[in-house]
């Protein structure tokens, strides 16, 4: 949660001092083929079917998540999230870069063998699933794993950046996508320990014998 705030003031600063162009410019134009193939592999970690992936490897290669507790909070700490950004979305209906950028094709950098809608921008689904999924990992991550919790961070902001370098959305959409995945998980996780009974092992707590740690 502390590099995420440090991302909420930060994000907060450069929203206020430069402008919606100058930041997608910035981070579109600065392209090489290289970050072109890895920028498209990274983004689908945030697509749902990526985030289903990695939750579900969870599941298969970490005893302590064989439990319907994590199954369960797994499920609500990501989709709720995913929902709220959807409704959102279709609320608002923002143009994405590549159709208001369209009378200017030379500002945008699109890869030609990969295509993304050109309606509902606002806020980023692909950013709100992966802040939400790494928010969920790194909750249930035993104390003194601060490395890992660390490694989510900057895992799900390499996948928003991916956002804006495939002229997928603008920084408000990431930014904002990044905020309620974040906030959705902690309020989702909170709602779960608190409904949480003993039938549920809270894969979260002190390491013992009964309750070995996730990783």
């Amino acid at each position: 949660m502390v590099p995420f705030v440090l991302w909420m003031l930060a994000g907060t600063g450069i929203f206020i001092v430069y402008s919606r162009d100058a930041i997608f410019s910035t981070v579109n134009q600065g392209h090489t083929p290289f970050l072109d193939v890895f920028m498209w592999m990274v983004t689908y970690i945030g697509d749902g079917a990526g985030t289903a992936v990695v939750l579900f490897s969870m599941l298969l290669f970490f005893k302590s998540c064989r439990s319907w507790w994590y199954v369960l909070a797994a499920v609500v700490c990501t989709v709720a999230p995913a929902l709220l950004i959807q409704v959102i979305k279709n609320i608002v209906q923002a143009n994405r870069p590549l159709e208001v950028y369209k009378q200017f094709p030379d500002m945008v950098h699109h890869l030609k063998f990969w295509d993304d809608p050109h309606y509902n921008s606002f806020p980023s689904g692909h950013s709100g699933s992966v802040f939400s999924m790494c928010a969920f990992l790194s909750m249930i991550l035993p104390k003194g794993r601060t490395q890992l919790g660390l490694g989510l961070f900057f895992l799900a902001l390499l996948v928003a950046y991916s956002r804006m370098y495939l002229a997928a959305h603008f920084f408000a959409d990431i930014f904002v996508g990044s905020l309620l995945g974040t906030m959705g998980a902690v309020c989702c996780m909170a709602l779960m320990r608190r409904l949480s009974n003993r039938s549920f092992r809270i894969v979260h707590a002190r390491p013992n014998r009964k309750n070995p740690p996730l990783i």
